[in-house]
């Protein structure tokens, strides 16, 4: 075998990879999704522990491919949302906000961890970045979220931030910590 048929070789490989941990991450965020408790107009989900896990596992790359996919093909209709929607109407609707704010979220908390990740040394302070980036996706979907809350529901932003937003600060802090807790052993499974 040439050098240049191992290099495409290599390269065949890693694409196939990476669409396929896009691929499954994209089903992985539905049944998150789907993981609901109601407790109002906004329910509870999984979700908000599944990205940060993916956030924590896959590259930076391809945990925004991974969300922009699964938004598009939500958008599109697959009922990929709670309550297994989908549709422009879930998009646009009172809860789209805190989706279309993923589409900032995740790259936003990926990219930084991958930085991070590069300038500290050891598990410690590996698991405090990638908390500080599962802090950071949920703070950018929240703002989104509470914005287009207020927009949609016609609340103003006090009475939006109390439904839209407090009721789910603690649940999703400490889906957070244990979604980092759990990126460990899956990180070093698929590295």
């Amino acid at each position: 075998m040439t050098d240049s048929t191992a290099k495409t070789s290599a390269m065949s490989a890693s694409r196939t990879k990476a669409i396929a941990y896009i691929g499954l991450s994209v089903a992985i965020m539905a049944i998150g999704s789907w993981v609901t408790v109601p407790i109002g107009p906004i329910p509870l989900t999984l979700q908000m522990f599944v990205i940060p896990l993916l956030i924590c596992v896959l590259p930076a790359k391809w945990a925004t491919a991974a969300i922009f996919a699964f938004i598009a093909l939500g958008g599109l209709g697959v009922p990929l949302f709670s309550g297994f929607r989908g549709g422009l109407g879930a998009l646009m609707g009172p809860t789209g906000g805190f989706l279309l704010g993923y589409l900032l979220a995740v790259p936003a908390a990926a990219f930084l961890l991958q930085f991070a990740s590069k300038k500290v040394e050891g598990r410690v302070a590996l698991f405090a970045c990638q908390i500080v980036a599962g802090m950071v996706f949920t703070l950018i979907a929240y703002i989104t979220g509470w914005l287009q809350y207020a927009a949609v529901s016609g609340l103003d932003l006090q009475a939006a931030f109390a439904v839209s937003v407090a009721p789910f600060i603690v649940p999703d802090i400490l889906k957070v910590v244990v979604a980092v807790a759990c990126a460990q052993p899956v990180r070093a499974m698929t590295r």
